[in-house]
């Protein structure tokens, strides 16, 4: 495994040009110079990374902040309060950047509005929205995500919710209404949902047992065995398998692996775009296993389980959390990430990246550190 050098104290540097899209045709990265794809024979080689864990120290070679990532394109899929994350490191790095958000999220306000007002559920887009934001301490993007406390029919609904459901009304659509979201912000990215369908999620845990809707599954007791969408396999959103297959990275994660991830990968061809992207492809396991949904899961079993949901032969890199000392609070189990679980994802056709991501609460992962360690991933497998 490579251990990544971290330095988590350099200045981080932001590009200050906002992502080209064509706003007439929504959500479109401009034409890409053609790359080969994977199929298309005479594919450069990839470098290929060492397979072994540095001395501690070890540093694999300088990241140059805010220049790694000039003029090139980057994708995060996933969800919850994981996808934030990486589109910030991802914007301190210099890319243009989408985001693809699971559609499965049936709970709190977003469930509600579901429910009332019939609309797709805004709640990880507004979280990728204000992310993306041009000034995302910005009091317009903290009102974004501020949520009421009290009051009738208002209590738990963030106000960037009603914000999108009522641009969804008055644009004509949720693509649109994300997309008006994205100018009143100044976006420095794109944010698409996977579907424009209604789609369910359902779940068989350890048992047997089928859960019903992403916010029970979230909550199961038992650990999830198989997840599955309703209807099945929906029709993406096209400009999803767009940016996809254009893209010069793809970071799956880090979120909630049944319920924030794999619905992305249920989307009718949206795990068969990520096997054709010819850039680099890679995973960041979580830190720590959600109670029930993924209790006693290593970082192998994660990996394992994104590729029997079909991502089988369509990621390079598997980035872990690899810090012996890694204090967690009472009652989290960190995911195992020991030699045996590492072994067994290379054994799986991925690289292994370790480093030492876990942020001050050491549940979810730093932004410095996911912003170093992308560097070094795309730096030495991307060709």
């Amino acid at each position: 495994m490579v251990r990544a050098s971290l330095d988590r104290h350099a200045p981080l540097h932001r590009r200050g040009q906002d992502v080209l899209a064509d706003r007439a045709g929504l959500h479109r990265w401009p034409a890409p110079q053609r790359r080969p794809r994977r199929g298309d024979g005479d594919v450069p080689a990839r470098a290929r990374l060492s397979g072994h864990r540095q001395p501690p120290g070890h540093r694999q070679g300088s990241v140059t902040l805010g220049s790694r990532g000039a003029g090139r394109r980057a994708v995060a899929v996933g969800g919850g309060t994981g996808l934030p994350r990486v589109l910030s490191a991802l914007l301190a790095l210099g890319f243009d950047v989408a985001a693809v958000v699971t559609m499965a999220d049936d709970g709190g306000s977003s469930g509600l509005l579901r429910r009332e007002l019939g609309i797709l559920p805004p709640g990880d887009v507004r979280n990728c929205l204000v992310a993306l934001a041009a000034e995302p301490g910005g009091t317009l993007a903290r009102v974004f995500g501020y949520r009421f406390a009290q009051g009738e029919g208002l209590a738990g609904h963030a106000l960037g919710n009603l914000v999108i459901a009522a641009l969804a009304d008055v644009c004509g659509g949720f693509p649109e209404a994300v997309a008006e979201t994205e100018r009143l912000l100044g976006c420095r990215g794109q944010v698409l949902p996977s579907t424009l369908d209604d789609v369910l999620l359902h779940a068989l845990d350890s048992d047997g047992r089928e859960v019903r809707g992403q916010a029970a599954v979230a909550r199961s007791a038992s650990p999830v065995a198989r997840v599955y969408l309703e209807p099945a396999s929906p029709g993406a959103y096209p400009p999803v398998l767009d940016v996809l297959r254009q893209a010069d990275l793809v970071v799956v994660g880090p979120g909630s692996l049944y319920t924030s991830i794999i619905p992305n990968f249920l989307v009718g061809g949206v795990a068969d775009a990520l096997r054709a992207c010819s850039g680099t492809r890679v995973y960041v396991c979580n830190v720590a296993n959600q109670r029930g949904e993924t209790s006693g899961m290593d970082a192998a079993g994660h990996v394992k389980a994104l590729m029997a949901h079909g991502l089988a032969g369509a990621l390079d890199a598997v980035v872990v959390h690899d810090c012996p000392g890694h204090a967690v609070p009472e009652g989290v189990e960190p995911v195992c990430a020991g030699a045996e679980s590492l072994a067994r994802i290379r054994a799986l056709g991925c690289e292994v990246v370790g480093a030492d991501l876990a942020d001050a609460d050491g549940l979810h992962h730093s932004v410095d550190a996911l912003m170093r360690v992308l560097a070094e991933v795309d730096r030495v497998v991307h060709r």
